[in-house]
């Protein structure tokens, strides 16, 4: 583990980490994923912040990533991260904790004050990722008292944020049917429903 390091993602990661991407994401959330297609649409997108686009390496091969897009809860700039995946045969080891908190640091050392994201509690608190409702926060079309639990958020700035509404950016918002064209580039595999998935 001491040959791992994090350095910004070039043109020549991307397919491989893409790859990576769906192995970590497919059949996860929904049968298939999305989350690979995402992450190529972001980086052509005006907000995607390429300083922060960082990939994890071990002997020269991708096994982490990690993304951030700007964003904003009324007039207040944040972060939106993600996705973020360290390869399965890695997990267990902290390197996601240790990725997470390495573009954390670097997003405040640019001037970054909040960073938002949807994801599970009990890993992101332990990099002090809070419930966004604690902030005043609410996520835009989630019906009054409808759980937000996945919704959290970190000020990298302490008092940065103001009570709002905040809606994923567009770029995340990506049809199927642009998914399942984009993922014939990839090896076939099985799309699955499972009771685990939340789609």
């Amino acid at each position: 583990m001491e040959n791992i390091i994090i350095l910004n993602e070039t043109p020549e990661d991307y397919r491989e980490t893409e790859n990576l991407v769906r192995e970590c994401f497919w059949n996860v959330y929904k049968p298939g994923c999305s989350e690979h297609y995402v992450l190529h649409v972001l980086r052509g997108n005006a907000d995607f912040v390429k300083d922060l686009d960082f990939v994890m390496k071990l002997e020269g091969k991708v096994i982490g990533q990690i993304v951030f897009v700007k964003n904003r809860v009324g007039d207040v700039p944040v972060l939106t991260m993600g996705p973020i995946c360290i390869d399965s045969k890695y997990r267990g080891k902290g390197l996601g904790r240790k990725l997470l908190e390495f573009g954390l640091d670097k997003a405040k050392e640019q001037g970054y004050t909040a960073v938002l994201i949807e994801g599970d509690y009990n890993f992101y608190s332990k990099s002090g990722f809070d419930y966004a409702s604690k902030f005043g926060l609410k996520y835009e079309g989630l019906p009054e008292g409808a759980d937000s639990s996945f919704f959290l958020c970190k000020e990298l700035k302490l008092g940065s944020i103001k009570p709002g509404t905040y809606a994923p950016h567009p770029a995340y918002l990506v049809d199927d049917k642009d998914v399942d064209e984009f993922d014939k580039n990839f090896p076939k595999k099985t799309k699955l429903k499972l009771p685990t998935q939340i789609f």
